[in-house]
């Protein structure tokens, strides 16, 4: 099946809540460029020119409508000078904690981007993307938020009692990541990237209440977005997010990155025609899929949120698994093509 719009004007089609020729597919392939390199994890990912390789030739190899600019998330943490951890089969992570003691923020500074070999190399993957796809492929760059980063920096634990119990110090540490996380998207735009994944995790219910968000990720993250040079999706990576869809969708991101764990038609219903959504397959689950279940997961995502445009189909975490087949990413796509083509066949459903 031959496409008839090229990836870039049919995400824009979508994000504009129009119906393009087919529903727009992200595969948003981190890892799966080492094996096609055949090389090790740390390698790769630490490498531009690796990485621009590969993501143009998985897009080739599957058609899929964009191109994936982030290396590991503890990226940004070894930018603040932490240490990061690599696996053989799995996301790197942040190693120990740069924050040990509140005290610490007040002696911290936000990165000099200019001199992190880490975050100039993200931005040389966003121009190779840029340049070797012409300019009709989106180039999706990634930050994570300021209110979700300190995880990474502190450690969920001291994370959370700084957030309840001292206000002094997490006021501070918000204002350090602020002005990293604005920098940093913005020199992503200025390199080339289509869109920036503003990563929020800690906002989802999943992790805080609906009060706590409103006091706290949600005031961050209009403070944020409103500074940024371009358009951004707000990801949730799997966390739940429909009890705040209308807070979100009040900070100015065009896209929300959904939950396998929320049924897409209420958050389509919420959304349409104000907030695309982006989702929200389970790439735990994609890991075990055969060709039937493929084919069943992405018809019944596209059923329920693609009518009217405003749903990008991918993963819901932000990131398919390594342990995820490519015959699973085959099918996926062929799913898509077949079941998400415009106007779609609801007599198929």
């Amino acid at each position: 099946m031959i496409d008839e719009m090229d990836p870039m004007d049919r995400t824009m089609a979508a994000l504009s809540h129009k119906e393009p020729d087919r529903v727009p597919v992200f595969m948003l392939l981190t890892m799966h460029g080492a094996k096609l390199l055949d090389m090790p994890l740390i390698k790769y990912l630490n490498s531009s020119e690796h990485m621009v390789k590969a993501q143009l030739k998985m897009r080739d190899m599957f058609g899929h409508d964009c191109l994936y600019a982030l290396s590991y998330a503890a990226a940004e943490v070894k930018a603040f000078g932490g240490e990061v951890m690599f696996f053989e089969d799995g996301p790197p992570n942040a190693g120990r904690p740069i924050i040990q003691v509140p005290e610490d923020i007040e002696g911290l500074e936000p990165p000099d981007i200019e001199s992190s070999v880490r975050l100039q190399e993200t931005l040389k993957t966003i121009r190779g993307l840029k340049e070797g796809s012409n300019g009709k492929v989106p180039v999706i760059g990634v930050v994570m938020s300021p209110f979700s980063l300190p995880v990474m920096q502190m450690g969920f634990p001291a994370y959370l009692d700084l957030l309840y119990h001292d206000p002094e110090h997490f006021r501070q540490l918000m204002d350090i990541n602020q002005r990293f996380c604005v920098e940093w998207a913005n020199c992503q735009f200025e390199a080339g990237a289509t869109a920036v994944a503003y990563f929020d995790p800690v906002s989802s219910t999943t992790m805080i209440t609906r009060e706590m968000y409103l006091d706290t990720g949600l005031p961050i993250a209009k403070g944020t977005i409103s500074k940024l040079k371009g358009p951004t999706a707000t990801h949730f990576a799997s966390g739940r997010c429909l009890n705040i869809l209308d807070d979100v969708m009040g900070t100015g991101t065009a896209a929300v990155g959904v939950s396998s764990l929320e049924d897409l038609s209420l958050l389509k219903s919420k959304s349409a025609g104000k907030v695309s959504l982006i989702g929200n397959l389970n790439g735990i689950e994609m890991a075990r899929w055969d060709h039937q279940r493929a084919e069943m997961k992405v018809r019944e995502a596209i059923s329920k949120a693609a009518k009217g445009g405003g749903f990008v189909l991918s993963d819901n975490h932000g990131e398919i698994p390594y342990q995820v087949y490519w015959d699973v990413i085959r099918w996926t796509m062929d799913a898509a093509r077949k079941h998400g083509k415009y106007p779609l066949n609801t007599t198929d459903r």
